[in-house]
């Protein structure tokens, strides 16, 4: 019998201080680069060069907005210089980002200019993201940012219809595919709840609803358990589709499931505990992901399945470990349940042997059959967000997003809530 969970006992809350504490540092030292946004960095932390023009590393929209949300997360918390790096990410998204002419945020660009020109739902899911995360740090410009970027997602994304995200455009807003995919709503899902908590506005809380009614109580619960991840523009699921081994890998990704079922727990307070399916669904993703994925000879997840629930790409990257740890601990918190603290201490333990480089500093991206880390789909140490929020979310109250929660504490993260 488990008696004291992890996350009310001191040491464990320092710990995860530290580790927090050592991210903020090493992604504060070579990320921001002078002409604008933030580096990628190597395996030593240094900036990862990412074009192949020759005009400096290329800096791509989520990223950027990733670290303004960290850093704002690193202000409320008392972290030197942090807000600075929240003022360069906000200027970069005006000065390099935006597109002045058709509106909106582009993909990607280097000093020379644009990489990439689309408009990507999932890059503007991130913006609000930023914009609500500013926002709670008391950035001067984050409501202009949240209202420009809400009112892009209603005009040019969102399907009422549907309730969920058209996918990309190009950037004179022509549609670029029919295609449709969960993994931009789900994290659209993320950043309306945000807006919700920063700025209180009702319709951001409603469209969260509406996308995870249809993506999980519909779809992931028609598939067993199982969270579709393509789709085509009549919101059917495309079991065939494979596509960006990054973003749109084929198969089902059940990081996908683990990360909705901590977003899923924060749905159901923020709207007053309502929708009796979000807890119901929660805990169904959270075991059959752990069920079905789990690397039971070296720990870890297998990336991918097949639609036949067998692992299709057997990769062990740090973030679906990441976003374990956060719903391990958010799903014991709500339901008291000793299965998730045991699946908590599991998954760290992984995360400390496996990906958290005690020696440069920053986590691994993927690990080896032997432990060592390995590159395949990533390189070096990727960005701040999946690592910094499994520190974090632990410590907070189980109702509340990241900034919200560090502000409902007063930024003291050492006594259980």
């Amino acid at each position: 019998m488990i008696e004291t969970p992890f996350c009310n006992r001191p040491y464990h809350r320092d710990w995860l201080l530290e580790q927090a504490g050592d991210l903020f540092s090493f992604f504060a030292r070579h990320s921001s680069n002078p002409a604008g946004g933030f580096n990628f960095l190597s395996g030593d932390g240094t900036p990862l060069d990412q074009t192949s023009r020759g005009t400096g590393p290329e800096r791509e929209l989520f990223a950027t907005c990733r670290m303004i949300h960290c850093y704002a997360a690193a202000d409320l918390l008392g972290h030197p210089g942090a807000a600075e790096i929240v003022d360069h990410g906000i200027r970069y998204l005006s000065e390099g980002h935006a597109d002045p002419e058709n509106g909106g945020w582009f993909w990607g660009r280097d000093d020379a200019g644009v990489t990439r020109d689309e408009k990507l739902a999932y890059g503007h899911a991130f913006v609000l993201l930023a914009a609500a995360s500013a926002g709670e740090a008391g950035h001067p410009h984050a409501r202009a940012l949240h209202d420009k970027a809400f009112d892009v997602i209603l005009t040019r994304f969102w399907d009422d219809d549907a309730g969920a995200m058209k996918e990309e455009f190009t950037a004179d807003w022509s549609p670029l595919s029919d295609y449709r995919g969960q993994n931009s709503n789900m994290h659209t899902t993320e950043a309306l709840m945000a807006a919700y908590e920063a700025w209180d506005e009702p319709r951001a809380l409603e469209m969260a609803e509406r996308i995870s009614d249809m993506i999980i109580n519909r779809h992931a619960r028609d598939a067993g358990w199982v969270v579709p991840e393509h789709f085509d523009e009549a919101w059917v699921a495309d079991r065939e589709y494979d596509g960006d081994p990054m973003f749109r890998p084929a198969g089902t990704t059940p990081g996908h499931a683990l990360e909705w079922a901590r977003l899923l727990i924060q749905l159901w307070h923020l709207g007053g505990k309502r929708h009796d399916w979000m807890p119901e669904a929660a805990q169904a993703l959270f075991r059959n992901a752990v069920a079905m994925s789990w690397d039971e000879d070296r720990g870890g997840f297998h990336y991918t399945l097949d639609w036949q629930g067998a692992p299709a790409m057997k990769n062990r990257f740090w973030w679906p470990l990441c976003e374990a740890a956060g719903a391990a601990a958010v799903l014991r918190a709500a339901t008291g349940d000793p299965f998730y603290e045991t699946w908590y201490r599991r998954i760290w333990t992984v995360l400390e042997r496996d990906f958290i480089d005690h020696d440069s500093g920053g986590w691994w991206a993927e690990a080896g059959a032997d432990g060592k880390p390995v590159e395949t789909v990533f390189r070096g140490k990727p960005d701040i967000y999946h690592a910094l929020q499994a520190c974090l979310i632990p410590l907070l109250p189980a109702d509340r997003g990241l900034l919200s929660g560090i502000k409902a504490v007063k930024g003291d993260l050492r006594n259980p809530t």
